[in-house]
């Protein structure tokens, strides 16, 4: 067989001899895979050599590819960092994509409110907080900081409760318990509480030995003044920083701060595992797995895990990173991870990426190991149902519908309202199967008057269809890369034939005749297509009607909640739109105090007098106007 890149093949001469980076789009425009060179002539060259020496994924990739380009930078580090920006941006199929295997849990503390918070929190978000982790288990954080909470006593209520507490003037529960300092009531001022703070979060970076050192201290001219009671206290404090200590796993016998990578792989698919060590300590873990969909061996995937951990590590990056095996271009890779850590922290300081020979690193990297192959095994058995399945639905759906080819990306549209009032709909995306939730779109339907579905799906698909980019001369939509810029494979709408007849007039309008639409009704699960008299009927139990089921849900959850919102804040804002003196702000500060319009609409007078702001008069006007009729 001949190589059929050979008929897009441009011309050597006109390849860049310098190194940069290079995009393969396939035949609609979309790019599928994306790739770095230190040439990229000789690099690009390679792919339009003999068809029975490429890689079988690379033959894969090159079988649906209908077009590349490449954009030229000025040095290799420079192409590993717009490497990874453009497999981030454009998700390409044929790129290994390292996701991890949970959500793990960190524990943050929110440096930047003025009476910091610690607490657990997942899904990290770069706002000034500090997080400590992640760790396998939210009970393991809660249990630490419990303990450390007793030495360390700072804050870990949420903004209600602190507020209500700073109200009233009374603590909570916490205070009592000798769980926090109360800077809530004042019982200590910012200040104070900020060095409690401080000192939670050196103990947590791993210098311990001031604080243990500085409880003994005290526990002992406490002892020797005869104060046994206060000297009690401290042992219990000393007790309890002793023991979340010995909670955290020893990785060296010294104070010292690095990461250690390890990983385990077959041909399909690959796991990684990181263990990060401060002060000699475990403070956290996390792994990550990925389908080998890109000809690259273990060196290359090590090069792509490494430049991921950095930008999602940030600030947290340590200068020693510990791996089995160096990764391909390893000077390039240092270089840009020291790129990234100083544009984090300000840090000067070079990261080293190092293969231990022997001794104590040596012995835990190989423990790091270990844990890869568990979580490999883990997610072999959950990889092969998955992949298969997904796999297989795309395959069947293209069968039953016709479709010209497996439908990768599938848009899903419902809409959500009651009698005409908070009418919207909800736009929900899968990509190879799988939900892109950060290509979700709500939509707030503003051309409708009364109750018409119809006219209802004909607004929300010519919203979005409007945002679709031109074909060109060659038949191909390409965007500018924004997110709706996508073209959908196959367009689902929730409902009959009616729906579905609303939605090809919207295409029709748009001018949009090559991308597919059918409707799921929910009665029988039948799938109408335009221009078909009679409904296809997939086999129940099969893997395309649950693909299609699923997004149907998904699609119609997602409508449904945004519709509950709107209509949630209309009525709140109906509750309260005659009582004089109340408006946005005091509207806002009732709902604060009592969390629900219900338990407002149940408060006392007395009660409502507890809100900041609500004066007696004013308590005894807003329980009149709430015990009048509900507004509807």
């Amino acid at each position: 067989m001949d190589n059929p890149a050979l008929a897009f093949r441009p011309d050597p001469g006109t390849i860049p001899a310098e190194p940069g980076c290079y995009l393969w789009r396939d035949r609609r425009g979309r790019v599928i895979y994306v790739g770095k060179a230190k040439s990229l002539r000789s690099r690009l060259t390679s792919y339009f050599g003999d068809w029975s020496q490429q890689h079988e994924r690379t033959r894969a990739m090159l079988e649906v590819a209908g077009d590349v380009e490449w954009i030229v930078t000025d040095s290799e580090v420079e192409a590993l960092h717009l490497e990874y920006n453009l497999i981030k941006q454009h998700r390409p199929r044929y790129n290994v994509r390292y996701t991890d295997d949970k959500s793990y849990p960190y524990l943050a503390v929110t440096l930047n409110d003025e009476i910091p918070r610690a607490m657990v929190r997942r899904n990290p978000k770069r706002d000034g907080t500090r997080y400590f982790g992640p760790f396998a288990h939210a009970y393991a954080i809660r249990e630490t900081l419990d303990l450390l909470l007793r030495v360390f006593p700072v804050r870990t209520c949420s903004k209600n409760v602190y507020e209500r507490s700073e109200r009233t003037g009374r603590p909570c529960l916490l205070y009592h318990i000798g769980r926090c300092a109360a800077p809530c009531v004042g019982a200590v001022d910012a200040h104070q509480h900020r060095e409690l703070v401080d000192g939670l979060i050196s103990f947590l970076e791993g210098d311990t030995e001031p604080v243990l050192a500085d409880l003994r201290a005290r526990m002992q001219a406490e002892s020797d003044q005869l104060n046994f009671e206060a000297a009690a206290r401290l042992r219990d404090q000393l007790q309890a920083a002793e023991t979340a200590l010995a909670k955290q796993q020893m990785a060296t016998d010294r104070a010292e701060d690095f990461d250690a990578i390890h990983f385990h792989a077959d041909e399909l698919a690959v796991a990684f595992q990181a263990f990060f060590v401060r002060g000699g300590r475990v403070v956290g873990r996390k792994g990550w797995t990925a389908d080998r969909v890109e000809a690259m061996d273990t060196a290359g995937l090590l090069e792509r895990f490494l430049q991921q951990l950095a930008v999602e590590r940030g600030e947290d990056l340590p200068r020693e990173i510990l791996v089995p095996q160096q990764p391909a271009d390893a000077e390039v890779v240092q270089q840009a991870l020291t790129d990234l850590r100083r544009q984090a922290t300000g840090k000067t300081g070079r990261v080293w990426v190092r293969v231990p020979q022997r001794g104590a690193k040596r012995e835990f990297l190989e423990r790091v190991r270990e844990n890869a192959v568990e979580a490999f095994g883990q997610n072999r058995l959950q990889r092969a149902k998955d992949l298969n399945a997904r796999s297989r639905s795309l395959e069947e759906l293209q069968q039953a519908l016709g479709l010209p080819e497996a439908p990768l990306r599938i848009e899903c549209y419902d809409i959500s309202q009651l009698q005409g009032r908070d009418a919207v709909g909800s736009m929900v995306v899968l990509e190879d199967a799988l939900p892109r939730k950060s290509e979700y779109r709500r939509f707030k339907i503003t051309g409708v008057v009364g109750q018409d579905d119809f006219a209802m799906v004909h607004e929300v698909l010519s919203r979005r269809l409007r945002r679709l980019p031109a074909r060109g001369d060659d038949g191909k939509r390409t965007g500018a890369g924004g997110k709706f810029d996508h073209p959908p494979d196959l367009v689902l709408i929730d409902g009959g034939k009616g729906q579905l007849g609303a939605a090809r007039v919207a295409m029709d309008e748009a001018g949009v005749d090559d991308i597919p639409v059918a409707a799921l009704a929910k009665r029988l699960e039948e799938v109408f297509l335009p221009n078909r008299t009679d409904p296809v009927t997939l086999p129940r139990g099969s893997e395309a009607l649950f693909l299609l089921q699923r997004i149907r849900d998904e699609a119609h959850r997602f409508a449904v909640r945004y519709h509950r919102t709107l209509r949630g804040k209309r009525m709140t804002a109906s509750a309260f739109d005659d009582v004089p003196g109340v408006g946005p702000a005091r509207r806002q500060a009732l709902l604060e105090h009592f969390g629900t319009l219900e338990r407002v609409r149940a408060a006392t007078e007395e009660e409502l007098t507890e809100v900041e702001g609500i004066s007696t008069a004013l308590a005894a006007t807003i329980r009149a106007h709430l015990d009048g009729p509900v507004p509807g």
